[in-house]
């Protein structure tokens, strides 16, 4: 068991740099992690690690004490961030991190301001009437899911090590307790802008937006409107980010404002899932009763949370208030054009597409129809659609993907008639579809199987391979074949859980 008096202990693992920490006290509370009974390193990402500028070696010896919380490295500010936020339409004032403590920040080998933060560490003065803690199999699907968006191209936060901590989590039954450590460009949110505006705090929102703006956007600071500019770039990356999601079949589940980051990463992977079947109005979360967070509605939803951002920033935008909401009607319009773009241009290239034509969104979409009518698995139908687009092409594979394969033989032709008016060989196109449409995702029966093993019976075997699976999700990987394929009926997961 690690000593309480370890706490104290200097470890010159991190070079710390806390700016979050040198903002106004308001803006977080001083927290330090709560004592894990017996900790144990389930996971260091030791590629991820040694990208951070850390000492490895020491983190292979201690992380289990540092990881869990009962061990501080030196240079560590831990806090809790304060934020409010919209969950599911509801407005609440103040919400905050009722179990995630941010250690700190480094600067990364690449110059990039990096948080660490402890997720299940304990509680925190935003806890509310939780525990602070997070159960094993919540912590296992964020670090899976989590690598597996970065793997894919995704911006996302990720995963640096997972620690059981030897004691029991109380939810609808007793849990295995366990800490994820996560890494991102920074934690803060739209809810975060909303604590200020609730409270009528226009210091504390000019002070967030400028430190935003230097932590994330510094190339806006000679800009004649920053503020104007810095709602303009938020909204672009939301817009390229929720695109990106929609092409690999992602659904968040709690796109609440206080989990949208203002960095445009995915950040809170809670009842998170990828769809097997094609179907828009696909949901998985347990809390989503009414479909607000599906598939097909994240755009849209990304859209709300953008404009609620926008109202915090209309004070800055322009003292006469109707001149800013004019302007920021003008930003919050122009996301919808701008995710379109981003969403076509992606779809354009899952179906082998480099030039632009008019018809090109009706013959995508007639394709998503066909594989909504016909049950398909979305990944598995685009990464045999790449396959037929070579030069040894077999119709077959792509075709019984559908139930009723004969359907697609209309889409094929008018596909073919288009592909030959672009401007690659078939070999340069297959190659180019395969490096867009995944072979593997980290699907739900898979997830949940690694989950039990390792809840059940203390095996991370399957956690492990399911890394491993997933850290090449464009290449084909034939002894790994069974992971691409979609679950049979009795192993489809219709729920998934956020862990609270």
């Amino acid at each position: 068991m690690t000593s309480v008096l370890e706490k104290a202990a200097p470890v010159c693992a991190f070079p710390f740099d806390n700016s979050y920490a040198r903002l106004p006290q308001h803006f977080f509370a001083r927290q330090e992690p709560s004592q894990a009974a017996e900790p144990w390193l389930i996971k260091l990402n030791e590629e991820l690690a040694a990208e951070l500028g850390l000492d490895v070696d020491l983190l292979r010896r201690e992380g289990a004490a540092i990881f869990s919380g009962n061990l501080l490295p030196e240079g560590a500010e831990p806090l809790a961030m304060a934020y409010a936020g919209h969950q599911f339409g509801g407005f609440v004032p103040l919400l905050g991190d009722g179990r995630a403590i941010l250690l700190g920040e480094v600067i990364d080998r690449n110059g990039k301001r990096r948080d660490i933060q402890l997720k299940g560490a304990g509680q925190t003065p935003f806890s509310r009437r939780g525990d602070g803690r997070a159960a094993l199999g919540p912590v296992l699907r964020e670090y899976i899911v989590s690598e597996a968006m970065y793997a894919l191209g995704i911006p996302a936060t990720r995963a640096l090590a997972a620690v059981s901590t030897g004691q029991p989590v109380y939810r609808e039954e007793v849990l295995p307790g366990a800490v994820l450590t996560r890494v991102a460009g920074s934690h803060i949110r739209v809810g975060t802008f909303q604590f200020f505006a609730a409270r009528g705090d226009a210091d504390g929102i000019k002070a967030l937006a400028d430190y935003v703006i230097e932590r994330h956007y510094p190339e806006l600071k000679a800009a004649e409107n920053r503020y104007l500019a810095l709602y303009q770039a938020i909204c672009e990356r939301q817009a390229a980010l929720i695109a990106r999601w929609l092409h690999v079949g992602f659904i968040h589940g709690v796109m609440n404002t206080d989990n949208m980051s203002v960095s445009g990463e995915t950040i809170d992977f809670g009842p998170c899932a990828f769809m097997d079947t094609y179907d828009p109005a696909t949901v998985f979360s347990s809390i989503d009763h009414h479909g607000r967070y599906a598939y097909a509605n994240q755009p849209g939803i990304g859209q709300w949370n953008l404009a609620r951002l926008g109202e915090t920033l209309l004070p800055l935008i322009d003292v006469n208030q109707d001149t800013a909401v004019e302007r920021a009607n003008d930003v919050i319009t122009d996301y919808g054009k701008r995710f379109q773009a981003h969403w076509l241009s992606g779809m354009r290239r899952k179906i082998g597409l480099v030039s632009e034509e008019d018809g090109d969104l009706d013959l995508i979409q007639s394709l998503l129809a066909l594989m909504q009518e016909g049950k398909t698995d979305f990944t598995l139908a685009f990464r045999r659609l790449s396959a037929l687009a070579g030069d040894d092409a077999v119709e077959t594979a792509f075709t019984a993907s559908f139930r009723e394969p004969e359907a697609c033989g209309e889409w094929l032709a008018r596909w073919r008639e288009r592909l030959r008016r672009d401007l690659q060989s078939p070999s340069e196109r297959a190659e180019a579809m395969r490096k867009v449409n995944p072979a593997f995702i980290p699907r739900n029966h898979r997830i949940e199987q690694a989950i039990v093993a390792a809840t059940d019976d203390g095996d991370f075997t399957l956690f492990e391979t399911l890394l491993t699976v997933l850290s090449k999700p464009y290449d084909d990987q034939p002894m790994f074949a069974a992971y691409m394929e979609p679950p049979k009926p009795q192993e489809r997961v219709l729920q998934t859980f956020c862990g609270t």
